[in-house]
């Protein structure tokens, strides 16, 4: 009775118990150490393209002066001078005008140079 206990203990237990002394493999499993590796590669540089080319429209200018105004208003009276309407800036509009274009092409000069620092100083990038 008690064998037939012991064998159905076996069975039930799935042989857990008795630390697999009957097999003969150890009760802990060798454990083989994990070895980590690091390997340290920089990120490739992002290198953003450089902006299209500015191609400016053709402006035509023209100097108002008060023969040549005189002239248009005749023209004009007569039907012979289309309708154009005339913009003017005062010396100081001018010169914001003026002051405000330096800053753009300032700013333009500035990002162009940020763009060639990060271009040469790129550490994946390959020697060509």
């Amino acid at each position: 009775m008690r064998f037939l206990f012991l064998i159905s203990f076996i069975f039930i237990s799935g042989c857990s118990t008795l630390g697999g002394m009957f097999v003969g493999s150890p009760a802990v499993p060798v454990v083989a150490p994990v070895e980590i590796v690091t390997i340290t590669v920089p990120a490739p540089m992002y290198h953003p393209p450089l902006p299209e080319a500015v191609t400016p429209a053709e402006v035509k200018w023209v100097v108002l002066n008060p023969s040549v105004m005189r002239t248009y208003i005749d023209n004009y009276d007569d039907g012979d001078a289309p309708a154009v309407a005339y913009y003017g800036l005062t010396n100081q509009a001018y010169e914001n005008l003026a002051n405000n274009l330096a800053d753009i092409r300032r700013y333009i000069s500035q990002l162009l140079n940020i763009n060639r620092y990060y271009r040469e100083n790129d550490p994946t990038q390959k020697e060509e």
